[in-house]
């Protein structure tokens, strides 16, 4: 009886063990949310997330299938253990864009500290809002549709992001953040719905995304540094711009960002540096472009450091802006446009140490050569160069 009483000791103690070092679940739906896309389940997320955000073990946010309707939230840390969110289902913003508010956010995760978000679908249903944009009425500022801010050790895997208000996904003063197999799409002609924007960041990977947006497929902006993104489909969309930099007289710089084994198609830039053509302490110093297919983009190639949309804001000046140790390796396929690689740096800081290295980039037309054009750049040439190098 005794070692049966012992047996029976050891099994509970094993249950308990389990039990303590599983993950704390917490469902939305026992919190009140609705999975039928109309009841307003804002208060159910939040609640969960108080939950799991206390939670002194690793806890477990869950969105079971189902269509959520969900208004502007902060999901606030810093919180007592890491956190998963699991979205099995799809959580959309409401019908009247006005009703996301002025803050410029739909789902804003702030000063959180190990946080994973798996799977599922954001639908911002942007639609009314670029139609009220492009009518030119008053409207309000928009909503980013997920950002991560001021945030470290963040995770994002599997996630679909379709019709954003402005950009899909936004990394703003975060550290060590890994983005990966998400999938985000808005039309081609609604205005500012980037993919992802990044800006005060480092230590940013971006791996293996399909990203058919109206505005950049990702845009990298001041205090970015060491990012890595590869595998990525781009179009279409801007391309994947370092900027626009140097609106600002003293702003953070730009460094060691690489992109490698991408493909752009239709695309109305590839690589492309732009920066305004104003004073600026700023700098983009050691880019890394390898292994990249271009498929009829318009600009496959370009620096633009004379960037001024409206024509406005621009003192007949260069840009402040350095650019230096920027490397276009292995890149081919074909230009929309005749000049396929141009260089238009500025007149006041040349940009200096510009590497090509087996270029082959023809027109999409067989009866047009495609060219090059540089101005204030500095460097050298090696390798395969199609179109010739201008360096």
């Amino acid at each position: 009886m005794s070692k049966l009483i012992l047996v029976c000791y050891v099994i509970f103690l094993h249950l308990v063990t389990l039990v303590q070092s599983s993950n704390a679940v917490y469902n939305v739906v026992s919190y009140g949310a609705k999975s039928d896309g109309k009841t307003d389940s804002t208060k159910a997320f939040l609640k969960a997330w108080a939950s799991a955000c206390a939670s002194v073990k690793s806890s477990t946010l869950y969105v079971p299938r189902g269509t959520f309707l969900m208004k502007a939230v902060v999901f606030k840390g810093p919180c007592k253990n890491k956190i998963t969110v699991q979205i099995d289902g799809s959580i959309v913003a409401p019908s009247e864009y006005r009703a996301l508010g002025t803050s410029g956010f739909w789902i804003l995760f702030f000063k959180v500290d190990r946080v994973s978000v798996y799977g599922g679908t954001l639908d911002a249903k942007g639609a009314a809002f670029w139609a009220c944009r492009t009518s030119g009425k008053s409207c309000p500022p928009g909503a980013r549709s997920i950002t991560f801010m001021s945030s470290t050790n963040v995770v994002v895997s599997g996630l679909r992001s379709i019709n954003g208000e402005l950009s899909h996904m936004g990394v703003n003063g975060c550290t060590n953040v890994l983005i990966r197999n998400v999938k985000l799409i808005a039309p081609d002609l609604s205005p500012n719905t980037d993919g992802i924007h990044v800006q005060y960041s480092t230590g940013v990977t971006i791996t293996g995304c399909n990203i058919q947006t109206g505005d950049d497929c990702i845009s990298i902006g001041p205090g970015t540094r060491n990012m890595n993104m590869d595998h990525i489909a781009c179009g279409p969309g801007h391309g994947i711009s370092i900027g626009s930099l140097g609106w600002s007289v003293k702003e953070e710089g730009v460094q060691n960002i690489s992109l490698t084994n991408s493909i752009f198609t239709g695309s109305d830039n590839g690589v492309r540096i732009k920066t305004w053509a104003r004073a600026s302490n700023g700098f983009v110093r050691n880019v890394a472009y390898k292994n990249i297919v271009m498929k009829n983009v318009d600009n496959p190639i370009i620096i633009d450091q004379n960037y001024c949309p409206t024509a406005q804001g621009c003192p007949k000046q260069g840009s402040g802006v350095k650019i230096s140790g920027v490397t276009y390796s292995d890149i081919r396929g074909t230009s929309g446009t005749q000049v396929a690689v141009k260089l238009d740096c500025s007149p006041t800081n040349p940009c200096t140490d510009i590497r090509l290295h087996n270029i082959k980039l023809t027109h999409v037309s067989s009866k047009i050569t495609a060219t090059s054009f540089c101005k204030n750049a500095g460097g050298k040439s090696t390798g395969i160069l199609i179109p010739a190098s201008c360096l």
